[in-house]
């Protein structure tokens, strides 16, 4: 509404005004064609300006320093003050009820526990926690996510995994499974393979955290990574809300199980996650394109900064790239210290690999998944780690060849 009636207002002076002081200007100065030439130079400025990204930095600093406190002063006279995704800031401030603990009917099977009824949890303070295995950052959140389950299970906490897949092959309930084991998790995980449960919440988000107290009332939110004290307030305040006694003012302690859930090096990351498949497939550099679902000879080329190509016979889907032939395989420029592939070995259950940094075996920079000699094998569909880099952060040319048709890739990750 406000800016609706400023460019209205604006445009009303320009129709009142505007003409009179144009010929007014050209009369008394000839200063038309000037101005014509000005304007002009102006908008060739701009158009620069825009093309080396000048100003978005400007329009940033401008956006914060003038218009932050009038939004948090309106979001407060409309009650919207604290919806923000990390609405955890809960030292001593009230919490907001967001809704009712929605049900969990919609689960295509439970593990670590038989189905559990909202009913069923009144007097127990919740935390859901929504994510699926091939996730890097939910396999970073897991850490914290354990460690409070573990720590505050006698005063009441329940932690209820809510696994909705991202890729079909995370609909498997054995994989699922072997995951969960994999991963140390204890606490019961509702497999939504229709997206019930993640509908009844309304989220959008891997990973997404739900605090529910003991009325079952979601009282708080977390989207995303970090923010782990935050969390742990907010479940330290509902239980003692519920009565829970003796409730120790150490911190939970997280125990990283493997490399994937290692925190990331946020301030080096330059990469985005980025997608195989065609439907979400950005910065594909190999000529010609991706072509759905046709058997296709792809050739690299030389790559700039978050691009990545395929090389070899492929054939795309929606959500994949699977090897036709041996020998093939897929390069990015990237910047980041750790890089991980989400693949799997298709039908023949083993795919044979070898990774190159900048056309070398990566050496002390391999990851986890890697042995000496810069190379794996891939067994089963999760999240490989690839790389994780020891020395400074550069921009990186990676390569991963292939030995055994029918592997299946399907999403870059870094941190």
């Amino acid at each position: 509404m406000a800016y609706a009636a400023g460019a209205g207002a604006s445009l009303a002076l320009a129709l009142l005004i505007g003409g009179r002081v144009f010929a007014a200007m050209k009369r008394s100065f000839g200063a038309a064609e000037w101005l014509r030439r000005g304007l002009g130079a102006a908008v060739l400025a701009a158009v620069a300006a825009i093309a080396f990204g000048l100003d978005a930095g400007f329009l940033t600093r401008l956006s914060a320093a003038n218009t932050n406190a009038l939004e948090e002063r309106l979001l407060g006279g409309f009650g919207m003050a604290g919806s923000k995704a990390a609405s955890t800031d809960a030292a001593g401030a009230d919490l907001a009820v967001e809704g009712e603990l929605p049900s969990f009917e919609g689960a295509s099977a439970w593990l670590n526990s038989p189905p559990l009824e909202t009913r069923n949890l009144k007097g127990k303070v919740v935390l859901v926690d929504f994510w699926t295995y091939s996730c890097i950052n939910c396999l970073r959140t897991l850490p914290y996510v354990r460690a409070m389950a573990e720590k505050y299970k006698q005063q009441g906490l329940v932690v209820i995994g809510v696994h909705t897949p991202e890729f079909a092959f995370e609909k498997s309930i054995d994989n699922v499974r072997r995951a969960v084991a994999e991963l140390g998790i204890g606490y019961p995980v509702a497999i939504d393979n229709d997206y019930a449960i993640w509908q009844a919440f309304d989220n959008q988000y891997w990973p997404a955290h739900y605090f529910v107290d003991a009325q079952g009332r979601i009282r708080g939110h977390h989207f995303g990574e970090g923010d782990y004290e935050d969390s742990e307030r907010v479940i330290r305040r509902l239980l003692a809300e519920a009565g829970a006694a003796r409730l120790s003012e150490t911190g939970a302690k997280a125990q990283v199980l493997s490399a994937a859930e290692a925190p990331a090096d946020l301030e080096h990351a330059q990469s985005p996650e980025t997608y195989v498949g065609l439907a979400r497939a950005e910065r594909f550099a190999s000529p010609g394109g991706e072509v759905e679902n046709e058997s296709r000879f792809y050739e690299a080329r030389a790559l700039g900064l978050n691009e990545w190509a395929l090389f070899g016979r492929w054939t795309v889907d929606s959500e994949r790239a699977t090897l036709d032939a041996g020998g093939g395989g897929l390069v990015y420029r990237f910047h980041a210290r750790d890089l991980h592939l989400v693949l799997g070995p298709g039908a023949s259950g083993r795919a044979r690999f070898c990774v190159k940094l900048d056309g070398a075996p990566p050496g002390e920079n391999r990851g986890a998944d890697l042995g000496a000699d810069g190379c794996g094998v891939a067994t089963e569909h999760r999240l490989y780690q690839l790389v994780r880099q020891q020395g400074p952060i550069t921009d990186r040319a990676f390569e991963i060849d292939f030995l055994d048709p029918g592997v299946e890739v399907y999403a870059f990750t870094f941190g």
